[in-house]
């Protein structure tokens, strides 16, 4: 029996008709473009929060890899909802949204589990995750015949990125691209999280992953999914990828006026 993780967070995080998912996400990608091209992209960062709150800035990023022929999207996530130790991939067959389900590439899936003490096939971290199942959509609406790794890190420690970035460098080609679904800061003031956000802009753009792991790890900035940004760079300095630009960085209280507890949000390209 076929096993397909169904959505989880359709009618909360976006519409669960799937004629207005498509109707809203082609909104996005029509009016939030970015100004420049970009070949060999390898790597994104994405928010995942509501597509109200964070759709437009993930719309910049996803009108980069529109139309390019990927064959597998590898998505990083946080874990929100469950604590577990290591990093795991989802162990079923497909990823289920109102636009249709998403075949998941085994093959890649067991090249990085086998032999790994931290990387395993689970249902962990997938049960009600939102980080990996908001990116979905967008792909949907702007690639064809593609297949995905859906990977939730439990734990976003040093030694958890550094395998990964190791085993994702490992099966990387030219028609493979690393998501790294992530947040900023949550819940400071505008003029504060405008402090701590521009720290991870600053060290994405500079490209340099290693003084953003220690400023995540410092507290001098905030990224619910920074493990992920940090080892998709990683990943991408290891294949001799290091180029990076930052498309859009906004947060929450640019929509809802709210500036006393805001949430960041940033979308960026790396590529050669």
């Amino acid at each position: 029996m076929k096993n397909v993780r169904e959505p989880a967070v359709a009618g909360m995080f976006y519409p669960s008709s799937s004629s207005k998912l498509k109707e809203d996400v082609q909104l996005l990608l029509d009016n939030y473009k970015p100004q420049e091209k970009f070949n060999n992209v390898v790597g994104i960062v994405s928010p995942h929060a509501g597509y109200i709150y964070s759709g437009k800035t993930a719309a910049f990023v996803f009108n980069v890899v529109k139309g390019k022929n990927y064959k597998t999207i590898i998505i990083i996530s946080p874990s929100h909802r469950e604590y577990f130790a290591g990093i795991s991939i989802y162990n079923g067959d497909a990823y289920k949204t109102p636009l249709g389900e998403v075949p998941i590439n085994k093959e890649m899936r067991y090249e990085l589990v086998i032999d790994s003490k931290i990387i395993f096939n689970g249902i962990n971290g997938h049960r009600t995750e939102h980080a990996v199942e908001v990116q979905i959509p967008f792909l949907q609406m702007v690639m064809n015949n593609f297949s995905i790794v859906p990977i939730v890190m439990g734990d976003q420690n040093k030694m958890c990125i550094n395998e990964l970035s190791q085993r994702l460098a490992e099966v990387m080609d030219d028609e493979t691209l690393i998501i790294a679904s992530s947040d900023l800061s949550h819940f400071h003031s505008k003029e504060q999280a405008d402090k701590r956000d521009s720290i991870v802009e600053k060290r994405i753009a500079e490209f340099d992953y290693e003084n953003l792991q220690y400023d995540l790890e410092t507290g001098k900035c905030e990224a619910c999914g920074g493990g992920a940004i940090v080892a998709m760079m990683k990943t991408a300095d290891l294949i001799k990828k290091k180029k990076s630009k930052i498309l859009s960085r906004t947060d929450s209280g640019d929509v809802t006026g709210d500036n006393f507890e805001v949430v960041g949000y940033l979308s960026a390209v790396v590529f050669s």
